[in-house]
């Protein structure tokens, strides 16, 4: 029952942040889309942050198409920036670590062979950690251009979820038509990423 009543309580804190932030967001105007696009940036790296927030606004005050333009636009910078800062700062300290842990080790090599289209599903996924991801993918052997192939379709997707349909987890999960609508939008990015890889023929 403690434990019950500590949860609620942490989903009442957390709920109550998101909300000060939406108000203080929209309360100072364009300035809070702008303010609001750079926090995307930084929710890939700090995952503290809720994006679902910032998306949400872009597309309340920007529109269905700018909106959604700006939030994709942002998300993929976003994980991009987090991607290379673990490629390029972090890599090759831990591939020292890995070469001492074998489960690591079998770990990683799951990764680097995971297929364009399960890394787009995963991405497309809205209440999968995007920041355990990029950290993933950056500190794996997994080339470049099939991280950016899986961002650039998943996120169209994650970003509709969240500019159309904007359910929680817990809301999704009590709420069968939200949860059909999770899985629809995660196929439809499984398909897209199948179709492109094989007409542009990406190694998948």
């Amino acid at each position: 029952m403690c434990y019950n009543n500590n949860v609620m309580d942490m989903g009442a804190i957390l709920s109550n942040i998101d909300t000060w932030i939406n108000q203080f967001l929209l309360s100072i105007g364009i300035y809070g889309p702008i303010l609001g696009c750079f926090l995307i940036l930084i929710e890939s790296v700090v995952p503290i942050l809720p994006l679902f927030v910032f998306i949400t606004i872009n597309f309340l005050v920007f529109g269905s198409v700018v909106g959604f333009l700006v939030s994709w636009i942002f998300t993929i910078l976003g994980c991009l920036l987090s991607f290379f800062l673990f490629r390029y700062k972090l890599k090759h300290w831990f591939d020292k670590k890995v070469k001492n842990g074998k489960r690591l080790k079998k770990v990683m090599q799951i990764i680097d062979k995971i297929k364009v289209e399960q890394l787009t599903s995963i991405m497309a996924v809205p209440f999968t950690p995007a920041f355990l991801v990029n950290i993933a993918a950056g500190l794996s052997k997994m080339p470049t251009k099939k991280f950016l192939v899986a961002l650039l379709i998943g996120k169209i997707f994650l970003v509709l979820f969240w500019g159309f349909v904007g359910t929680s987890l817990i809301q999704s999960l009590t709420h069968p038509m939200a949860l059909f609508k999770v899985v629809l939008l995660v196929f439809l990015a499984y398909v897209s990423s199948k179709v492109i890889c094989k007409k542009f023929r990406i190694e998948s």
